[in-house]
């Protein structure tokens, strides 16, 4: 999975000594102060439970203020006037957004409020939350089901994810033995064909730990988990020399009736695929039938064999399943993948699970937690920084700059730049179009290029860009 962000902004904040304070230290706030603090910034986490707190403490380098977060006095105890990013993450949105626009009226430089009203997304356009103080809204569950509809756009592959409307992609597969890229090199893989229109930026071999950067002489194994960033044209190309086949996606089965389920329904109705759900709880299957006419809404357990089979499960293109439970999805999916279906994905809340997902044989993992870190990572980026994505089986990020006039590498060729060897520039979008750039091609003003690197190499691109 990547994950993948539908809304880009830009940041020009130093990510050395930044400043940030997060309201909220449930699964989804802890899980922010913990990657974060591993940026050496200074985190300070608020929350009125005092468990929560201790743990956070015990486990972070960070400071902790017990209080409730829409507390006045609580705010200023945790000095939100001098403070880069306010990120507020509790359970209730309403009070995510009453205390980003307090923290931004007390002097807080940028503040983001998670939501769970999806509507509030869709009327941007008519309601503008920064002249109340909210400088962005995140919503987890619209992110996961974003994340599940790009999965669904290209089956054969994982790891979906449209740059600029699409002028460069990012997909990932696993290279089976028939693969014609099996036994090649990077080099002879790209001379098949006359123009090229894909970059491989990222491989992870086959039960190895830690993943490659790929060069001109690297050699596809089979096995091998491939990441590519391609031009449209370029994804046909890298189907073919994956030895994969395009299949297009008519049913899906939906296990689980939460609000990621009802969005992605919902997305997948309107795209004229069929959607048969299952929800164990009588209520909330009553009410996705209301609010979902279009699709099958079955009352059931979703972990049953014998309801799944019964509900067509062999003709399903797709299984997705995202309960509340990350075992019942796992397990579904597993199911699914039993019956022959093609694509499957789970929610899981585990991060360790990653690291499992194709060795288990389940083709995607999504986590929110990931997704919304994922998505305010932005403002921690140091340069020009539009996107940035975390590819979910292997150590690698995927960053998207805006190259500026005073950049080191402005008005350079690729070849005399000094890249490090653990980082490789995937593509470039120039004017809205996408660019596989080679060695000689220039980078000038305004470019945006993305580049795919490992972590011990984040410093050095970075500072290529500032």
């Amino acid at each position: 999975m990547i994950l993948f962000i539908e809304f880009v902004y830009l940041t020009k904040i130093s990510k050395y000594y930044m400043k940030i304070v997060i309201a909220g230290a449930g699964e989804v706030g802890f899980h922010l102060a913990k990657l974060l603090s591993l940026e050496s910034l200074e985190i300070t986490l608020i929350d009125i439970n005092k468990d929560a707190l201790n743990y956070a403490e015990n486990h972070l380098d960070i400071r902790t203020v017990r209080g409730n977060c829409v507390s006045i006095s609580v705010l200023k105890e945790s000095n939100v006037s001098s403070s880069d990013l306010f990120i507020a993450v509790t359970a209730q949105e309403t009070t995510n957004i009453m205390v980003a626009s307090l923290s931004k009226q007390l002097g807080c430089k940028k503040t983001i409020a998670r939501i769970s009203t999806i509507e509030f997304l869709k009327q941007s356009d008519t309601i503008n939350f920064k002249n109340i103080g909210v400088d962005e809204l995140i919503s987890p569950e619209f992110l996961a089901a974003n994340e599940i509809h790009e999965l669904l756009d290209q089956s054969a592959f994982f790891n979906n994810h449209k740059f600029e409307n699409g002028a460069l992609t990012l997909v990932g597969t696993t290279l089976e033995k028939e693969a014609p890229f099996v036994g090649k090199t990077v080099m002879e893989a790209a001379s098949v064909y006359n123009d090229i229109h894909f970059m491989p930026v990222a491989i992870q071999r086959k039960e190895a730990q830690n993943s490659i950067i790929p060069r001109g002489n690297t050699i596809f194994n089979e096995g091998d988990i491939a990441y590519f960033i391609t031009l449209k044209e370029g994804v046909n190309e890298i189907y073919k020399l994956a030895g994969k086949v395009k299949k297009p996606v008519n049913n899906v089965m939906i296990l689980g009736g939460g609000k990621i389920a009802f969005n992605t329904a919902k997305k997948l109705i309107q795209k004229k695929i069929n959607v048969s759900l299952i929800e164990q709880n009588n209520s909330k299957a009553i009410d996705l039938a209301d609010k979902l006419p279009e699709a099958v809404v079955i009352k059931g357990d979703g972990t049953n064999l014998e309801l799944l089979e019964e509900e067509n499960l062999n003709i399903m293109d797709a299984f997705i399943s995202v309960t509340g439970n990350s075992e019942t999805n796992i397990i579904s999916c597993l199911m699914a993948n039993s019956k022959n279906v093609s694509k499957t994905v789970a929610l899981v809340e585990n991060m360790d699970y990653f690291k499992l997902s194709h060795s288990i044989g389940i083709d995607n993992l999504i986590n929110k937690k990931l997704l919304t870190a994922n998505t305010i990572f932005r403002y921690i980026r140091r340069g020009d920084v539009v996107e940035m994505t975390m590819l979910n089986n292997l150590d690698v990020e995927i960053l998207e700059f805006i190259v500026n006039d005073q950049s080191m590498i402005c008005n350079k060729k690729i070849k005399d730049l000094d890249f490090p060897r653990s980082a490789i520039i995937g593509g470039v979008i120039k004017d809205g179009k996408g660019v596989i750039a080679l060695g000689d091609y220039v980078i000038a003003s305004k470019d945006r290029v993305l580049v795919c690197c490992l972590s011990e190499a984040l410093d050095r691109v970075e500072g290529l860009f500032l």
